[in-house]
């Protein structure tokens, strides 16, 4: 049976004018969400907001069961670094490691042990020990991917993840997101400008004159 992993409601945020007002969504088990809107729509700061890093002007997000926003700095990192995942369009890799320590950090703090076939689905077996400077863009996305999912996360954000890849390289990213998110009774939120890439997930949703709307 389908259980909601995140419930927010009646989001709103402004910087020096009105991003969205009253948005509500829930992602269940087993379940993917894209949102897609222009640039400058709020899309990024609703996905920090859901994430637990932007505290919303109004409103609530239930996460796995926590008030996220009126719970302690400390339990929000546990969260976090444990049970969420973030994928950015950026790598934000530590550029004098090699792909495998980076992994190795992230699944050392959420408590995991690394599955070595995730390098495999991802075609980095064969780069993973090479320092991060020396792997293309694609690689390191793809590693910056593989560093997430070691964390087994029950969440997981995405930030225009493709934004910076081939159609091949897009294709392959999602492809393993959704299977994780099969597998393991995740839930994904995904930011993107690719109709494509949004269509490939359950649901789809558009930030749109301050609004949340469901798509077809």
């Amino acid at each position: 049976m389908s259980k909601a992993l995140l419930i927010a409601k009646n989001l709103s945020h402004k910087f020096d004018y009105l991003l969205y007002k009253n948005v509500s969504l829930s992602i269940n088990t087993s379940q993917s969400i894209a949102v897609m809107g222009r640039s400058g729509s709020g899309k990024s700061t609703l996905l920090h907001t859901l994430a637990g890093l932007i505290e919303p002007l109004e409103g609530s997000v239930e996460m796995l069961g926590y008030d996220l926003y009126n719970i302690s700095e400390s339990q929000k990192e546990l969260l976090r670094r444990e049970k969420t995942g973030i994928v950015f369009q950026q790598h934000y890799l530590f550029k004098g490691m090699s792909g495998r320590g980076n992994v190795e950090i992230a699944s050392m703090l959420a408590k995991q042990n690394i599955d070595e076939s995730i390098f495999k689905f991802l075609q980095i077996e064969k780069v993973i020990d090479q320092k991060v400077s020396k792997l293309s863009g694609g690689q390191q996305q793809r590693v910056s991917l593989a560093r997430v999912l070691s964390k087994r996360p029950k969440l997981i954000f995405a930030d225009e993840p493709t934004g910076n890849l081939d159609v091949e390289s897009s294709k392959l990213v999602m492809e393993v997101l959704l299977d994780y998110v099969a597998k393991n009774r995740a839930g994904l939120l995904i930011v993107t400008h690719d109709i494509d890439i949004a269509k490939r997930c359950d649901r789809v949703y558009y930030l749109k004159e301050h609004r949340l709307i469901k798509g077809d």
